[in-house]
């Protein structure tokens, strides 16, 4: 693939991380009941239907076709979404020249399709950043919050205290219990963002996540810019949103926030003209009965503490009421002044009247997080399967440098015929330039070389 990229990262001098073992202070669960709004931070941006429309692949945004002849990186588990352990900064940690990431994992003698409703967070180490040794589930299930444990974040502090941040997800009729029944699941799969801490330390046999902390829950849904499950089930759509919790420190304000994908609540249950287009667009164009439900949007919470433990929650960053479902797993990198917020989705959360891929979307700001996002490259694609090959990877995470890990998802082979992964997908590097973007190459299955902090340059 033709290159335009400029490797001006610089050697990263990576400090050692000190081990201690300070015990967090426990903090009350901030409600978005509780929550005292602030103007400041009132602006939303829109994906529109408009905008939406143009989405299509491309050259510079197509992933190279994934060899169905892949290795398993833990042939017990099916791996998915995927996420390293970053510092407070945003670069990559390393403990003792390990790297650490963590995935959604559950056991291969389960089904594929059954592997969402039994979802453990795994972790996983290596010295290589290509080599991983799954270390299994490093926290006590029994003490964890909801039946499974969805996607998130996590970031080792100044002190060596590793804040591991979750969605915790159960049966809402169990009142947040472990009891779970299979039927209808979907209707029922309420989700809140939920927190615990551990110490970590590494030695020739591994890396350690120990004294673990009390799970407490960070964040529920309050109804009015954030859909609960009670008013998903009024309408009844693909599946409710409140999960996939995202640490990050702003290299430009200090501040830090927790980024998630929700749904858009009581205050949104409508079209507005812009969720539609512009004046001369919405003219011509015929929303279709439905489109309304499908209500998507990222959420954003300031961080008032520094055991990340109390929230202010915020009105939502963007949302794609009538464009789009599901924004799911959203995060952030910088560039100077420049902000990109990243989200994946499917080809079936689209709205009815729209069609795009299951890939990689990113909008561009300037000025600040809080800024009037617009799609990069006109259509805000970054990373999509082929066209031949739509669902051979899912979960794109982008790091602070670029690079883009994902999972195997269903690619197929060259009769057609789909061949379940569950393990990491060839890491991609992908350039930012202004409003564009571009695929620049293919690396290793799983690859995660060391990264500096947000506010590097992209290009």
């Amino acid at each position: 693939m033709k290159t335009k990229f400029h490797e001006k990262i610089g050697k990263l001098v990576l400090g050692t991380v000190i081990l201690t073992s300070t015990l967090m202070t426990s903090a009350t669960a901030v409600s978005a009941q509780q929550t005292t709004w602030d103007v400041r931070d009132d602006h939303t941006s829109v994906w529109s239907r408009q905008q939406a429309e143009q989405v299509e692949l491309t050259e510079e945004t197509t992933a190279p076709v994934i060899d169905t002849n892949f290795e398993l990186a833990a042939p017990d588990v099916w791996i998915w979404d995927t996420w390293p352990l970053q510092n407070r900064d945003g670069s990559l940690a390393k403990i003792k020249g390990y790297r650490i990431a963590f995935a959604l994992v559950a056991p291969r003698s389960l089904g594929w399709g059954e592997r969402h409703t039994e979802a453990r967070i795994g972790m996983f180490y290596s010295k290589n950043g290509k080599d991983w040794t799954y270390a299994g589930v490093p926290y006590d299930y029994d003490k964890a919050l909801g039946h499974m444990q969805w996607a998130g974040s996590a970031m080792v502090d100044e002190d060596g205290k590793v804040h591991f941040f979750y969605t915790s997800t159960t049966d809402m009729n169990a009142d947040g219990g472990k009891e779970w029944n299979q039927d209808g699941w979907v209707k029922r799969a309420e989700q809140r963002l939920a927190k615990t801490t551990f110490d970590i330390s590494a030695d020739k046999d591994g890396v350690h996540l120990t004294n673990e902390g009390k799970h407490q829950i960070l964040l529920e849904a309050d109804g009015k810019h954030y859909e609960t499950i009670q008013q998903f089930q009024e309408h009844g759509n693909i599946i409710t949103g409140f999960r996939d919790p995202f640490f990050f420190h702003d290299p430009n304000t200090g501040k830090e926030y927790i980024i998630w994908e929700g749904q858009a609540g009581s205050n949104r249950n409508y079209l507005k003209p812009e969720n539609i287009g512009d004046e001369e667009y919405r003219k011509t164009h015929t929303v279709p009965d439905g489109a309304e439900n499908f209500n998507g949007n990222i959420g954003i919470a300031e961080v008032l503490d520094e055991d990340v433990s109390e929230l202010k929650m915020l009105p939502p960053l963007l949302e794609s009421v009538g464009a789009n479902h599901q924004l799911e797993r959203p995060h952030v990198v910088v560039d100077g002044d420049t902000y990109y917020l990243l989200t994946i989705s499917h080809k079936f959360t689209f709205a009815p009247g729209l069609d795009g891929p299951d890939g990689l979307y990113g909008f561009v700001g300037k000025g600040g997080l809080r800024s009037d996002y617009k799609p990069v490259n006109g259509t805000g694609l970054v990373v999509a399967n082929p066209e031949e090959n739509p669902f051979q990877a899912y979960s794109w995470w982008v790091a602070p440098d670029g690079q883009v890990i994902s999972f195997i998802n269903e690619p197929r082979d060259e009769n057609g015929n789909v061949k379940f992964g569950g393990t990491f997908a060839p890491t991609l590097k992908v350039s930012f330039d202004g409003d564009k973007t571009e695929i620049m190459k293919e690396m290793e299955a799983g690859e995660i070389k060391p990264f500096g902090p947000y506010g590097r340059s992209l290009r």
